[in-house]
C-alpha cells in the first residue's frame, strides 16, 4: 500500500493532513522563515537555506524574499534563474524550471489541485500535476501558472496572465486564460 506522500508525488488522490507530509510542511516553513528574514547581504546564508529546501537548483540562483511554497524539494530550476518579490509555488508534485528564467513579483507557480467532483473535494483529497517552464522564459508579474502547464522555451507570459493550458516555444502569451498573441522575432544581438 501506497503512503501519502507516495501517492502525491505519483499525482494520485492524498490526504495532505498526513503525519509525514504535515511534518515536512512544517520543516519548509521554518526554512522559509530563515529565508524570509535574512538580509540582502547575507548571501551565504540565503544559499545554505536553499540548498537544503529545494530539490536542485543550478548556479547563480536569484530570489527576492519574501518567497513561499509547499515543500521545496519538488522544486527543480536550472542555472542563472530569479524571483521577484513575493512569489508561490505550491510544489505537491515536480515543478521544473529550465535554464535563465525571470519571474516577476507575485508570480504563483500552481502543481497543487482538487478534484472536481464535490463529494470527493469533500473528503479533503487532493492531488497534483507536474509544472514544466523551459528555458529563457519570462513570467510577468501577477501571473499565475496551473496544474499540469508547460510553457516552452524561449516564451514570456504577460503580466496578470492566467495560464491554463501548454504555451509553445518562442511566443508572446497573455491575458485569462492566457492565449498566445504572438510569435516571438529574435530582437537585438548583444555586442
Amino acid at each position: 500500500m501506497k503512503s501519502e506522500k507516495e501517492k502525491m508525488l505519483a499525482g494520485e488522490l492524498y490526504l495532505a493532513s498526513d503525519e509525514t507530509l504535515s511534518r515536512e510542511r512544517l520543516h519548509a516553513r521554518r526554512l522559509l522563515k530563515a529565508l524570509n528574514d535574512s538580509f540582502p547581504d547575507e548571501l551565504q546564508k540565503r544559499n545554505e537555506v536553499l540548498e537544503e529546501l529545494l530539490g536542485s537548483k543550478g548556479q547563480d540562483f536569484g530570489l527576492e524574499p519574501p518567497f513561499f511554497c509547499d515543500y521545496g524539494y519538488n522544486i527543480h530550476v536550472g542555472d542563472q534563474v530569479f524571483f521577484n518579490f513575493n512569489c508561490v509555488i505550491l510544489d505537491v508534485t515536480q515543478v521544473t524550471i529550465g535554464d535563465r528564467c525571470l519571474f516577476g513579483p507575485n508570480v504563483q507557480i500552481y502543481a497543487a489541485t482538487h478534484p472536481v467532483n464535490a463529494k470527493i473535494r469533500g473528503s479533503l483529497l487532493e492531488f497534483g500535476k507536474p509544472v514544466t517552464i523551459g528555458s529563457d522564459v519570462w513570467v510577468g508579474g501577477g501571473a499565475i501558472i496551473c496544474p499540469g502547464v508547460s510553457i516552452g522555451d524561449r516564451s514570456i507570459i504577460a503580466a496578470g496572465s492566467v495560464v491554463t493550458k501548454d504555451i509553445p516555444s518562442d511566443v508572446l502569451a497573455g491575458g485569462n486564460p492566457a492565449r498566445v498573441i504572438k510569435s516571438i522575432e529574435d530582437g537585438p544581438k548583444l555586442a
